[in-house]
């Protein structure tokens, strides 16, 4: 597999993996938010919300190189 390949395989595999972590700093804000940590919950949810444009900024450069690579044509030698 070329390199473009590889990483038109291991980006989308990134975001979704960025989602979750987002998704999870969120969980965790509220927590420490019930705790009485409104200041740290605050800056948990801005590593969130950094997340997500993180996600956009990589969903964007999957664009550029053509999109996922389908599974048809992925050989799984990465």
């Amino acid at each position: 597999m070329i390199d473009i390949e590889k990483l038109r395989v291991l980006l989308p595999h990134w975001i979704e993996h960025n989602e979750e972590h987002a998704t999870e700093f969120g969980r965790w804000a509220k927590t420490a938010a019930s705790a009485g940590h409104g200041a740290a919950a605050d800056m948990i949810r801005s590593a969130a919300q950094q997340m997500v444009q993180a996600n956009t900024a990589l969903q964007r450069a999957l664009g550029r190189l053509g999109g996922p690579v389908s599974m048809e044509t992925h050989d799984h030698t990465h």
